[in-house]
C-alpha cells in the first residue's frame, strides 16, 4: 500500500467514524491515504474534520475527487439509496466494502440496485462496537484485537479483497473469511439474540408501574446485561428485519429451552438447574480465555 489512497466513507456513525480516526491516528496517513468523509446529516461531516476523524468533508457525493475506496456505514436499509448515488464511481473504483452486520441483505440490495455485483465489492463486517453511537463517540483505538468478517462474493476481485484486508489489519483487526450465510447464522446467534434480549428485558421492566423503584435497586448484573439496549434503536430495526429468517430460528431454539428452565423451576427440578448453570458457566470461561489469548496476540 505504497501508492497514495483517497479513502471515502459514507456515513459518520460510531463505527464508519472510528473507521477514519483509526486510519488517521494508527499510521496509515504517513503512506500517503487521504480519509474523505459524507454524512446525510447537515454538519457531521464538518465535526468530523474538527474531532480529527477525516481529513476533508463531503457535502455531495456527485462532486467528489478521485476515490480508491468507499466504505459504506450506514444502517443496512439505507444501502440502496447510496449505491444509486455513487454507481457512476464504481467502475473506477479499487474496492468498495461496508460494515453491516448482515450480509445477506447488502448484498441482495447491490445486486437488485446494480444488476450485477460489481468486482471491487468485498463484503465485511467489524465485530467491534459501544453502546454510544454518533461521530462523537468515535475510537481510533475500536477495532484493535477485534475480528473483521469478510465475505468475498465469487465477483470480488482478489486485489480489493486483499486491499481491504490490508486497511483493516493496519488498524488491529483480525481479519477472517466467511460465507454470507455463515455470517447471518453466526451473528444471529452470538449478536442479534443477545441485543433482543437485552431491549426487551428492558423495555418489560420500564412499563411496569413501579420501574423507578426496580432500576434504583438494579445492580452490576443489570447493569452489565442491560448495556447493549443502549445501542441505535435505527440500525437494531434494519438489523433484526434485514436478518429475519437467521433471527427468528436461534429466537426460537432460545425459547424453547427457555420454557425448559421455566418447567425446571416450576417443578423444583435442581439437578437440571445445576446442569445448565453449570454448563453455561464452562463455556463461558472458555471464551473469556479466549478473549484473553486473543488480547495479548
Amino acid at each position: 500500500m505504497t501508492e497514495p489512497l483517497n479513502i471515502l466513507i459514507i456515513g459518520l456513525g460510531l463505527i464508519g467514524a472510528s473507521f477514519g480516526k483509526a486510519i488517521r491516528h494508527q499510521g496509515l496517513a504517513e503512506r500517503s491515504v487521504f480519509v474523505l468523509g459524507y454524512d446525510r446529516s447537515q454538519g457531521v461531516a464538518e465535526q468530523a474534520v474538527a474531532l480529527g476523524v477525516l481529513d476533508q468533508a463531503v457535502t455531495d457525493l456527485a462532486q467528489l475527487p478521485r476515490i480508491d475506496v468507499i466504505v459504506l456505514a450506514v444502517p443496512v436499509m439505507a444501502i440502496g439509496a447510496v449505491i444509486d448515488d455513487i454507481g457512476p464511481l464504481l467502475g473506477s473504483l479499487q474496492a468498495l466494502t461496508d460494515v453491516g452486520s448482515v450480509k445477506g441483505q447488502v448484498v441482495r440490495t447491490v445486486r437488485e440496485r446494480l444488476g450485477v455485483i460489481p468486482a471491487c465489492f468485498v463484503p465485511g463486517h467489524p465485530i467491534a462496537g459501544a453502546e454510544q453511537s454518533g461521530v462523537t463517540a468515535a475510537k481510533a483505538d475500536l477495532f484493535e484485537h477485534h475480528m473483521h468478517i469478510l465475505t468475498p462474493l465469487p465477483e470480488s476481485d482478489p486485489a480489493a479483497v486483499q486491499l481491504i484486508t490490508q486497511l483493516w489489519q493496519a488498524i488491529g483487526a483480525d481479519v477472517v473469511e466467511m460465507s454470507v450465510e455463515r455470517h447471518d447464522e453466526v451473528l444471529a446467534a452470538t449478536s442479534h439474540l443477545p441485543h433482543l434480549l437485552a431491549f426487551s428485558l428492558v423495555d418489560t421492566l420500564a412499563r411496569e408501574s413501579e420501574n423507578r423503584e426496580i432500576f434504583k435497586y438494579a445492580a452490576g448484573g443489570f447493569r452489565d446485561f442491560s448495556r447493549i439496549a443502549a445501542s441505535d434503536p435505527t440500525m437494531w430495526h434494519d438489523i433484526f428485519l434485514s436478518n429475519k429468517d437467521a433471527t427468528l430460528k436461534v429466537l426460537r431454539r432460545f425459547q424453547a429451552d427457555l420454557a425448559i428452565l421455566e418447567q425446571a423451576i416450576e417443578h423444583d427440578d435442581g439437578d437440571l438447574l445445576h446442569t445448565v448453570f453449570t454448563r453455561a458457566k464452562s463455556a463461558r470461561d472458555q471464551f473469556t480465555q479466549m478473549l484473553a489469548e486473543r488480547q495479548k496476540n
